[in-house]
């Protein structure tokens, strides 16, 4: 007849198939929210970016692109990250190889556009906006009232369709007639993420 296990032991068994337990259901979440190689680091990426943490957010996305050369999204955190932080050569060359990666990226053009309008680029950041529409006019229409709840936002930021429509109208205007920029306002242009 077996000895009955004493409750030290008993325990010590209980504590190592809990860790067991835990460790499994870490490695099942961390490789089941991954729909490929890289998601897991570029929502981690995304909560920096949101967190204003840019150094860490590059970091993320560059071990994304790392495990994934061809994550597009990972491109595109690192493109937006690089605008927040002022960085706009950078920037742009993130989104080009996004775009490279995804031509039909609608969400790529639209910030792409943005940081184009942001340096005083108007006739390409027209050009993107317009092609972003072209692809996915729903992704442009600006963020929800939900995220804007949470994001204490009170007022609807400009849609990247009504920015377009206003470039293009002052557009067609003799030069020194165009308002082009109202420094209040593009400062509120929010980033599209998906």
């Amino acid at each position: 007849m077996p000895k009955p296990l004493r409750s030290g032991k008993l325990s010590g068994l209980i504590a190592l198939l809990l860790m067991i337990g835990v460790g499994a259901v870490f490695v099942y979440w961390r490789t089941g929210v991954e729909d490929s190689p890289g998601d897991y680091q570029v929502r981690k990426g995304n909560y920096r970016l949101e967190d204003s943490q840019y150094e860490e957010a590059i970091r993320e996305f560059n071990e994304a692109l790392e495990e994934n050369p061809g994550h597009v999204r990972a491109r595109h955190g690192l493109a937006v990250t690089y605008l927040q932080m002022g960085r706009m050569e950078d920037a742009i060359a993130a989104f080009d190889a996004a775009l490279d990666a995804d031509p039909s990226f609608a969400v790529a053009y639209a910030d792409r556009g943005i940081t184009y309008d942001r340096l005083g680029m108007y006739e390409e950041a027209l050009r993107d906006y317009r092609k972003a529409l072209e692809l996915d006019p729903k992704v442009v229409e600006g963020p929800g009232w939900l995220w804007r709840f949470l994001q204490n936002v009170s007022e609807k930021p400009p849609t990247i369709r009504e920015r377009a429509d206003y470039l293009e109208k002052e557009l067609k205007k003799p030069a020194g007639e165009r308002l082009l920029r109202v420094q209040e306002k593009d400062d509120d242009q929010l980033m599209y993420k998906k």
